[in-house]
């Protein structure tokens, strides 16, 4: 297998590249694209083989969920549940951004995306494909970098291509990614406004501090 690629521009994405895209997930596919921060593989939550296929392709460790890139706040609401006030503050301070927030999981969520913690990880990102992606799937993406465990993330299309050019089908090369730090990690899912910083990234911590304590 030789990795498609497919080019399509980062701050306006066009409409049939973006379908194609979308049609590829449907089909079950990996396909991976630039977020805000680094590559990522994306495919259907829902579509659990596609969703064992990134954990094989990466090597990762079953017990760690996989993130979710949402296009707009509302649809937190529909995939988590239990969201309070530090979610939207938090949501509201730094979406769309580097800001990876975990929360409880809904019932709309299967149970493997989240490593059956019950727990999900969402985040708005800032860059224009992914959500224009997800806007036309009608449901969240799976997020996690595009590299071998081990291995360093990818900024550009072609370091995706030298790690997973033959593993998966379709990489879209969007240019460069906004930022080579990662997302910062908040986990909110022990509720009464409770929090924990779990990496700090591209927001710092005093930050987030900050904002929640309002």
């Amino acid at each position: 297998m030789t990795a498609e690629t497919l080019r399509i521009h980062p701050d306006e994405p066009e409409p049939e590249l973006v379908a194609q895209v979308v049609s590829c997930l449907h089909g079950g596919h990996v396909v991976a694209l630039p977020t805000d921060t680094f590559y990522g593989l994306a495919v259907d939550p829902v579509n659990l083989r596609a969703v064992d296929r990134i954990y094989e392709l990466k090597s990762r460790a079953r017990h760690k969920p996989l993130s979710l890139l949402i296009a707009e706040v509302a649809q937190a609401y529909e995939l988590a549940r239990q969201l309070d006030s530090a979610f939207d503050r938090l949501a509201e301070k730094f979406w769309p951004g580097p800001l990876t927030i975990i929360v409880k999981a809904g019932s709309k969520l299967p149970l493997r995306v989240t490593a059956n913690t019950g727990n999900v990880a969402l985040r708005v990102p800032e860059a224009a494909i992914p959500r224009a992606v997800v806007a036309k799937l009608g449901l969240p993406i799976t997020a996690t970098s595009a590299n071998l465990s081990g291995f360093p993330e990818c900024t550009y299309a072609n370091g995706v291509r030298e790690q997973l050019g033959n593993k998966i089908p379709y990489i879209v090369d969007g240019g460069p990614t906004a930022r080579s730090t990662a997302t910062t990690i908040v986990d909110l899912s022990g509720g009464g406004n409770s929090w924990m910083i779990l990496r700090e990234g591209a927001i710092p911590t005093h930050e987030i501090a900050l904002t929640l304590q309002r």
